[in-house]
Formats: C-alpha cells, sequence, structure tokens
C-alpha cells in the first residue's frame, strides 16, 4: 500500500538563503499529522511546496503515488488546502461558492450538487446555504473555506492555521470538525500553538531552522524529554532524609504528610528503586506519578531554544 504523502530530501532556497533542507517523511494513512515549528523555521514553505503552490528547489514530493513536479494537476486532484486567509468569495452565497471550487477542483458537472450537499452537512452549514459569505461570523466563514477544502474528497487535506482568529468556542467546533474530517482523508496541521497539537494531533512533525527535527507520534512527542520530577505518596513515611539517599536527587519538595515532589539530578530512571524500597520497608506505596515535561518545554528542547 502507498503512502498519502512522501516527502523525499526536500529542499528549497529563496535567493542565497536556505528556508528549509533535506526535509524528508511520510504519511502513510488517515488521521492528523501536525507540522509543527515556530514563526520562521520552515513550515509555510514546506506546506507550500507540498500543496504545490510553490516549486521546490531540490527534492521530490508524492501525492498518493504521484509526483507533484511532474504530473501536477493529477497530483493536485488528491490535495484539499486551506491557506491561513480562508480564499472566500464573500459576495458569493455558501452554495454558489461551493459550487464554483467544486468546478475548479474538475469535479464531474453531474456530480456537483451532490459533492456540494456532502461538504454542506459534513461541515455542518446546510442552513446556512443561500446566506451571502460575507454575513457569516468568523467561525462559520472558517467552516466554508474547510469545505471548500474537502468538496472534492481528496486523499490529503492541508491545514493552515485553521483556528487562527477563533473564539474559544468556535476553536472547540473546529477541532471537532478536523478529527472528523480525519476519519477519512489524512489531514496535515500547520500550526505553531502547541495546544492545538495536543488537542488534535496524532503524530508530529516538526520542522526548526529549516530542519525536521522531529517525526513520530504524540506520545513520542510527549516523551521525548524524560521526566525530572515524580509524586510520590507513601502511607507509612519514612522522612525526606531517608527517602534522599535512595538515588540522585536534587531536591525533595513536601506536598502534605507523607506525599512529596521529588526532583532529579538529571533523566535517571529511578521509580523501580522506589518500588522497590517501598517494598522492603513496608512503606505502602499509594501513588508513584512521573510528571512529563510541558509541550512548551519540549519544544524548547526541540528547537534549541
Amino acid at each position: 500500500m502507498k503512502n498519502i504523502v512522501k516527502v523525499e530530501n526536500l529542499s528549497h532556497r529563496y535567493s542565497v538563503q536556505w528556508a528549509i533542507q533535506d526535509v524528508s517523511f511520510e504519511i502513510a494513512g488517515n488521521g492528523v499529522v501536525g507540522l509543527l515549528g515556530s514563526n520562521g523555521a520552515g513550515k509555510s514553505t514546506t506546506m507550500n511546496i507540498i500543496c504545490g503552490v510553490l516549486n521546490q528547489t531540490k527534492g521530490n514530493v508524492f501525492i498518493n503515488g504521484i509526483n507533484l513536479r511532474e504530473k501536477p494537476v493529477e497530483a493536485k486532484k488528491n490535495i484539499g488546502f486551506l491557506p491561513q486567509q480562508p480564499p472566500l468569495y464573500t459576495d458569493l452565497t455558501v452554495e454558489e461558492y461551493l459550487r464554483h471550487t467544486a468546478k475548479l477542483r474538475f469535479v464531474p458537472v453531474k456530480e456537483i450538487k451532490q459533492v456540494v450537499e456532502r461538504a454542506l452537512n459534513r461541515c455542518a452549514i446546510t442552513h446556512f446555504r443561500d446566506r451571502l459569505i460575507k454575513n457569516l461570523s468568523g467561525g462559520y466563514q472558517q467552516r466554508v473555506g474547510i469545505a471548500q477544502a474537502i468538496v472534492h474528497d481528496p486523499k490529503f487535506v492541508v491545514l493552515d492555521e485553521p483556528t487562527n482568529g477563533l473564539d474559544p468556542n468556535q476553536i472547540v467546533e473546529i477541532r471537532d470538525l478536523i478529527r472528523e474530517i480525519a476519519k477519512e482523508h489524512a489531514v496535515l496541521l500547520s500550526t505553531h500553538i502547541l495546544s492545538e497539537v495536543q488537542a488534535i494531533c496524532d503524530d508530529i512533525k516538526m520542522i526548526e531552522a529549516g530542519k525536521l527535527v522531529f517525526s513520530g507520534s504524540m506520545e513520542d512527542f510527549d516523551n521525548y524529554v524524560a521526566p525530572e520530577c515524580f509524586i510520590l505518596e507513601l502511607k507509612k513515611t519514612p522522612g525526606k532524609e531517608i527517602l534522599a539517599q535512595l538515588c540522585d536527587i536534587r531536591r525533595i519538595e513536601e506536598l502534605e504528610i507523607g506525599r512529596y515532589r521529588i526532583f532529579l539530578t538529571g533523566n535517571t530512571e529511578i521509580t523501580e528503586r522506589f518500588i522497590e524500597a517501598s517494598v522492603a520497608n513496608d512503606w505502602e506505596l499509594k501513588e508513584l506519578i512521573v510528571e512529563r515535561c510541558s509541550l512548551s518545554e519540549i519544544f524548547a528542547k526541540l528547537s534549541g531554544k
């Protein structure tokens, strides 16, 4: 089975400066992949090349097995793209606009009514079909933007900062919509907002200074930086002094009687040591929780900042 997206040694140079260099990754199937990076990291360049908006200096992009550079029209039939600023014709009604975008995507005339109806239903905007786009709220305009990206039922959907500028309720609604779309499509979500990644994505690709610095699952991303502290709760407490002798501990903070936050001097794996000591000394271990690094800390570690 071929990958939906395959990026091989992608590099691009503006004038004399390389924006990205030797970026390679694959997207095998449906789900949400986060394209993460700080501003200026190279993610917009990568996304624009993958969508066929920009011709790369080096490397290849395959969409559903089709080389994007050699057969751009055929490859782009498999791509749906929502830029950061949705390409909306605000003087059209929602239905008029989606019919127009379906024609642009080479949907056969006899199928346009059906595909527009499906996009309206999937994005929950059927009741706005006859309303002018300029009279919709920001959240519903964003839904129309997503509808145009999926109207031709592409295998691959690219969304650039899809919740940017929305209020909290609209953000939740758009996230739910993206999850629903990802059941039938591979979705690439470009963002620099870590909470967005945590809320939606299954996998992460992170670009920093034009290089791919991370590629893996959300769980791998969470665990990339080993934890440096954990919470320990004992029914029979031996006291901070005895606990401090068990391993390389930087500091012990007593939260309440028998409950401690323990800070390590390094990324030492010590949970087994505490469990063994508790059993041997009859301390009656009640809780042992490893505290993961925050996404911000992981981001800083990966980006070298």
